[in-house]
């Protein structure tokens, strides 16, 4: 059965791949982007059934917009792969006063899902992008009152999004599912070639696996888990997301930002 499925960041690298492999077995894709000619290159390259979704996840009013676009025109997707992200940037404060790693790679995505609960299939899944970089969140840096430099941003960034993967897996029993992926360290994106200057390896090995987490078996019964590609398997995030004071501390400061950002 043919599935909807939403993209975000998916106009090169892990995500575009893993469009092309959604897209080439029949299953309708929403393809995000924040830039409309890469967009549109995207929405050539991928083929099939598509959709183009332009938004800056840098800023709310945007990512409320495309919710409300996709609710518009659709009144049931299956999955959602939050995968848009950001390491580096001219600019790392938004014009609201935060991190651009925390908003594009935490803040957005949770509100993005939140929106789209109503409308994603209880059977479903939602299929975060974590990475094997996590670190403690320093809860003034995901607030905006502190200034990170671009690595200890992102690794707090992606522990962020690791912690509300499980929080809101447990406030959904009946799912739809909420899974963290790490796919793959160092594979040959344009996030890696800025942040470590290597070519990085084959980016199916991250596609893959989020092909499978989408829509595989394996995952079926995995909400609230986090999956670690690199060893290949389900495994322990950084010991802070299973500390519970602290996953408090950061969904309420995930909270706080979207109160603040209304």
């Amino acid at each position: 059965m043919t599935k909807t499925i939403l993209i975000t960041g998916a106009t090169d690298g892990i995500g575009l791949l893993t469009a092309q492999t959604l897209a080439a077995e029949g299953h309708t894709i929403l393809l995000h982007g924040r830039s409309e000619k890469k967009l549109e290159a995207a929405a050539q390259a991928v083929g099939g059934k598509t959709e183009k979704y332009l938004a800056d996840l840098s800023n709310m009013s945007d990512v409320n917009a495309l919710a409300h676009a996709i609710r518009a025109k659709h009144s049931h997707i299956d999955v959602v792969v939050n995968n848009a992200g950001i390491l580096k940037a001219p600019d790392t404060v938004t014009k609201d006063g935060h991190d651009i790693r925390f908003m594009v790679n935490t803040i957005a995505p949770y509100a993005l899902t939140q929106s789209l609960l109503p409308i994603i299939a209880k059977e479903g899944r939602v299929v975060n992008l974590s990475s094997a970089a996590q670190a403690p969140v320093d809860l003034e840096a995901l607030s905006g009152r502190k200034k990170l430099n671009d690595m200890e941003a992102y690794a707090q960034s992606k522990l962020a999004i690791t912690i509300w993967s499980r929080e809101l897996a447990k406030q959904l029993p009946d799912g739809p599912a909420i899974i963290a992926v790490n796919p793959g360290s160092l594979l040959a994106s344009k996030m890696v070639k800025e942040g470590f200057g290597v070519a990085g390896n084959d980016l199916n090995i991250g596609a893959n696996i989020l092909r499978e987490a989408a829509l595989g078996e394996t995952f079926a019964k995995a909400s609230g888990k986090y999956f670690d590609n690199d060893s290949g398997q389900f495994a322990q995030p950084h010991a802070a997301a299973l500390d519970p004071d602290h996953s408090a501390a950061v969904m309420q400061g995930i909270k706080d930002a979207l109160n603040q950002l209304r």
